[in-house]
C-alpha cells in the first residue's frame, strides 16, 4: 500500500481516538451529547474528516476491505450538506457502534502498511 494511502488511514484513526478522549472526558449517555453543543460539533467534524478520508482512500483503493466504506463517504454528504436536518440520535449510534469496528479494521489495514 502507498504513503498516501496510510496518510488517510492515520487520519481516520486520528479522528477515532479524538472522539473516544473527547468521550472519556463525559459520559457515554446520549442526553449529554445532546446538550453539550460544543462536543456535538467536535463531533461532526471528526465525522467530516473521517469520511473524507475515506472517499480519498476509495479513489486509490475501490476495493478497500473496509465495512461499509461507501456508507462512510455518503455520511460524510450528509454531515456537510444536510447540516440543517442532521439528527443527533444518528451521530450518536454511529460514535458508539460503528467507529469502534472501523478503528479495529483500520488498525488491522495500517499494521500491513510498511
Amino acid at each position: 500500500m502507498d504513503k498516501q494511502l496510510r496518510k488517510y488511514f492515520e487520519d481516520i484513526l486520528n479522528a477515532i481516538v479524538e472522539i473516544d478522549l473527547a468521550i472519556a472526558d463525559r459520559s457515554k449517555e446520549f442526553n449529554v451529547f445532546v446538550e453539550d453543543f460544543v462536543f456535538r460539533k467536535f463531533v461532526e467534524r471528526n465525522i467530516e474528516i473521517i469520511g473524507e478520508a475515506m472517499n480519498r482512500i476509495l479513489r486509490i483503493e475501490p476495493d478497500i476491505r473496509i465495512t461499509s466504506a461507501r456508507k462512510i463517504v455518503d455520511t460524510r454528504n450528509y454531515v456537510i450538506h444536510a447540516y440543517d436536518s442532521l439528527i443527533p440520535e444518528i451521530l450518536w449510534a454511529i460514535v458508539i457502534n460503528h467507529l469502534p469496528r472501523l478503528k479495529q479494521e483500520v488498525k488491522l489495514l495500517l499494521s500491513g502498511i510498511k
